[in-house]
């Protein structure tokens, strides 16, 4: 069995469990935790998280929210989706990164997760963060989470590394400070 594989099967039955469900073991800490994957192993990260979220004999109740598509869902909300492209090929990448960052900023995508009630054995799993690249950066994402979700297990699948200290997305990019979440398996 493969080393991820069995990171997987590991991630799979941790969930499930009352300590994870609860954020007990994590001094009183926020109950974020990352799970680190090599971005080659992309499409093997994919495949299971589309087997949890259709697993029925999950004991928690699993919430996805795919970056790229809540990012997505703000453009069609702003209805400028269709325009980008041409937008873009008028006036270029940068003017669109700089729009896109004050049009879809945290907080909007924050309200855009956001949900009630929380119940106890909800999992908010996130992915989707390479894709949603350089449009939200999953540092600056979780500590605006923080406060709307401080009773509810937030979950990342992250194409990178988090060395506890600093998240580096792919790998290869700049490293960026985020020592609030807690690596998982």
């Amino acid at each position: 069995m493969s080393e991820l594989k069995e990171r997987l099967d590991n991630l799979r039955a941790l969930m499930q469990e009352p300590e994870f469900l609860e954020g007990k073991g994590l001094s009183n800490e926020v109950n974020i935790r990352i799970f680190c994957y090599d971005p080659s192993d992309e499409m093997m990260v994919r495949h299971f998280i589309e087997q949890i979220m259709t697993d029925q004999s999950m004991n928690c109740h699993l919430i996805e929210h795919n970056l790229y598509e809540v990012f997505l869902s703000i453009c069609e909300d702003k209805r400028i989706a269709k325009t980008i492209p041409a937008m873009e090929e008028k006036k270029g990448k940068e003017f669109i990164r700089d729009q896109m960052s004050c049009m879809a900023n945290n907080t909007t995508f924050v309200n855009k997760m956001k949900y009630e009630p929380h119940e106890a054995g909800d999992v908010l799993v996130i992915t989707g963060v390479g894709d949603a690249f350089p449009f939200i950066r999953v540092h600056d994402l979780l500590n605006a989470m923080q406060p709307e979700f401080p009773d509810v297990p937030i979950l990342v699948f992250y194409p990178g590394n988090y060395d506890g200290r600093d998240v580096q997305l792919f790998n290869c990019l700049k490293k960026n400070p985020y020592y609030r979440a807690f690596n998982v398996i």
